[in-house]
């Protein structure tokens, strides 16, 4: 879907609402953000010199029963660092010209505060906007893409390329490891496929003995 929805961007009639979507949405699918806690970043929550790709501090999210928003620290693995160095480059600008005002949204509003700058965008915005690329690119999904499925997507992407439960659970911000096991759905081929795979590895090593 997301290969579609970025390639009609430079002919959309809107584009800057429709990259900042984009941008958003690729962003849950990548590192799996909420979709709230989205709207609640500011461009200075991007550490862009923390760790290898930079990170996001995310100091909206959920924190487990009622105890009050609750901050992590979220590595842009996976292509979000491509994801949002192109948006801010790019794209950001078209919403807002003061790139080092306090409290500038990463994702602005169409709408303007008193003084011109933008306001930050609802998750109602984000929603509409994944709907609606849902519809023209998957419409065999209907409603059912929705921003948390994109969440589900990411945890389930980040296991199969190899990201330990501990690891997933600290991305996704989740209080309990198994709330994190829920959100990841694998093959059903997925045992026979592991050990396959260790045999392979296993026959590889024996045949350099051997050699």
């Amino acid at each position: 879907m997301f290969t579609g929805w970025g390639g009609e961007l430079a002919t959309c009639r809107k584009f800057a609402p429709t990259a900042r979507n984009y941008t958003a949405s690729k962003l849950l699918s990548q590192v799996g953000l909420r979709v709230s806690e989205a709207c609640g970043l500011d461009l200075d929550d991007i550490k862009w010199d923390l760790g290898r790709f930079g990170k996001l501090h995310v100091r909206h999210g959920k924190g487990a029963g009622g105890s009050g928003p609750r901050e992590r620290m979220v590595p842009l693995i996976n292509g979000a660092d491509r994801t949002l160095r192109w948006f801010i480059e790019d794209v950001w600008g078209q919403f807002d010209d003061d790139h080092t005002r306090p409290g500038a949204p990463l994702f602005p509003s169409e709408r303007k505060n008193t003084g011109g700058s933008s306001r930050r965008v609802g998750d109602d915005s984000l929603r509409d906007g994944l709907k609606n690329a849902t519809k023209a690119h998957l419409p065999g999904w209907g409603e059912k893409l929705t921003p948390h499925v994109l969440r589900h997507f990411c945890a389930s992407q980040l296991y199969r390329n190899g990201l330990d439960l501990l690891a997933i659970q600290e991305v996704l911000g989740h209080s309990w490891i198994a709330t994190t096991m829920r959100y990841i759905h694998v093959q059903q081929t997925r045992v026979e496929d592991a050990w396959v795979a260790r045999m392979e590895r296993a026959a590889k090593r024996l045949e350099g003995l051997v050699r």
